[in-house]
């Protein structure tokens, strides 16, 4: 690539969740702080399965936690402001848009310098143990997508079932332990769409098991997930002294550990755990050193076996021979999210990731991943950011050294998806459908921030209404 400094520097981006947010800004300030007249400008356009943007923030975090989907405002932000005028954006939101469906790889590489997947990882990974896929048995992020309101989803959830198993420790297993065992009028000031909230009003569920492989000292929660819980009103939290033995928290090798332990052994003290009656009318079991070996059951679930764990010197743990078996009708896998491949992109089967190098994909100039489908389903949002950083310094290394080809079609992208009937949602689409959330949620006899669209097609009828009507108007 020898483009001239007047020339802009053309990138796709696949996926409008956090890594696909953080990557577009990070490029578009990166040329933007740029003064060796290497590129004129950048044209970034962010590609959405969704008709809306922000991926598992808006879809994968549950809907009673404020605080961390506070994170959808500055996402929002660094959009917004990537605007030059009325008709044209350094970053685009392009929605509801299937890669590989839709549009080809090949055909982005025809209209782009270099592509970006940030698509994150949404399906479970696997529990290869007997009886995983006996009906009762539920993937935890198929449960996420649908409590929150997800539009490829079921609008129904089975919640018959009065004891139910949640097996993992980390944040993922917490939330959906707690949204199992909250009692539905807690959760109707939140943005919990209408269907899940009248699902959860009609749920069976008094006891909820939450399993751990590993003891208290190994939990992968983080203490705002933990406190939380034991803020959870009508719910008793129980927990088992023999899990605490030689648990000591002031050994902790980090602070943040120290403190969960912390609250972890207070809750021992709590009425509940020493046969005192609360009146709590639903009860949240914490389980520790307990590794899953089989469900059991006919036709559906019926139990859940475990092998009682003991940790070894190297900090792994092993089986002691001592099983445990708990009468549950359901069973809900917690134990993380796995990639999915796209379509005409390397892909790792055995990790979920596209193969890749500091984000630069095994084999295919000009193609880049980022997040989780670059590094796997670990981490927090700052390691989002360092991901996207790492690849956009090497996708600008490329850029300079001449590995970047230049676009051969010439066309917009939106031409050929208008073409194809694809009903592609922008971002003045998604400020209505924003917009119209938050009045649904004002208008609520239980006042919300927002109250979600569920339906796709609706999302994309509101979201694209302001370019009907612009086009009406020019028909007319």
């Amino acid at each position: 690539m020898t483009a001239p400094s007047s020339a802009p520097l053309r990138v796709a981006i696949v996926g409008a969740g956090p890594a696909g947010i953080y990557a577009g800004n990070i490029l578009s300030n990166a040329i933007a702080a740029r003064d060796d007249g290497a590129f004129g400008t950048v044209e970034i356009d962010l590609f959405e399965s969704l008709p809306a943007p922000y991926g598992l923030i808006r879809y994968g975090v549950a809907p009673d936690h404020p605080r961390i989907k506070g994170i959808v405002n500055s996402l929002h932000e660094m959009l917004d402001a990537h605007g030059v005028d009325a008709d044209r954006r350094i970053i685009r939101f392009l929605g509801n848009i299937e890669v590989g469906r839709d549009i080809s790889l090949a055909e982005l590489h025809e209209r782009y310098h270099a592509v970006i997947l940030a698509t994150g990882a949404i399906r479970d990974a696997a529990l290869d143990i007997p009886g995983v896929d006996l009906p009762g048995s539920y993937g935890a992020a198929d449960f996420v997508a649908w409590y929150d309101g997800h539009p490829d989803v079921p609008r129904t959830w089975p919640l018959e079932d009065e004891h139910v198993a949640v097996i993992g420790n980390g944040n993922v297993a917490l939330d959906v332990a707690r949204v199992l065992a909250k009692l539905p009028e807690n959760l109707r000031s939140t943005e919990v769409p209408d269907n899940v909230l009248a699902g959860l009003e009609a749920s069976a569920v008094t006891d909820v098991h939450v399993f751990g492989r590993r003891g208290p000292a190994d939990i992968k929660f983080t203490p705002i997930e933990l406190r939380e819980l034991g803020e959870v009103a009508g719910v008793d939290i129980l927990v088992d002294d023999a899990d605490f033995e030689g648990v000591d928290p002031a050994a902790a090798p980090n602070n943040q550990l120290k403190i969960m332990l912390r609250t972890l052994n207070a809750w021992r003290d709590r009425p509940e755990n020493k046969g005192e009656t609360t009146g709590a009318t639903r009860r949240l079991h914490l389980h520790f050193w307990h590794a899953p070996v089989e469900i059991s059951g006919d036709d559906r679930v019926a139990s859940i076996r475990f092998e009682r764990t003991a940790p070894n010197a190297d900090g792994s743990v092993r089986g002691t021979g001592e099983f445990r078996d708990y009468p549950v009708s359901a069973v809900y896998r917690a134990v993380g999210y796995f990639g999915s491949p796209i379509v005409d992109a390397p892909f790792d089967d055995r990790r979920g990731v596209v193969p890749n190098e500091g984000g630069r994909v095994d084999g295919v100039p000009g193609l880049y991943a980022t997040g989780w489908i670059k590094r796997g389903p670990v981490g927090l949002i700052g390691h989002t950011k360092s991901d996207a950083t790492e690849t956009i310094a090497n996708l600008l290394e490329d850029a300079d050294a001449g590995r970047l080809q230049d676009p051969t079609a010439s066309d917009d992208v939106l031409a050929l998806l208008a073409e194809r009937g694809v009903e592609v949602t922008t971002w003045d689409g998604w400020l209505e459908l924003d917009a119209h959330e938050r009045a649904l949620g004002a208008a609520h006899v239980h006042t919300r921030e927002r109250v979600k669209v569920v339906p796709r097609e609706e999302q994309v009828e509101i979201s694209r209404s302001p370019f009907l009507s612009a086009s009406a108007v020019v028909t007319s």
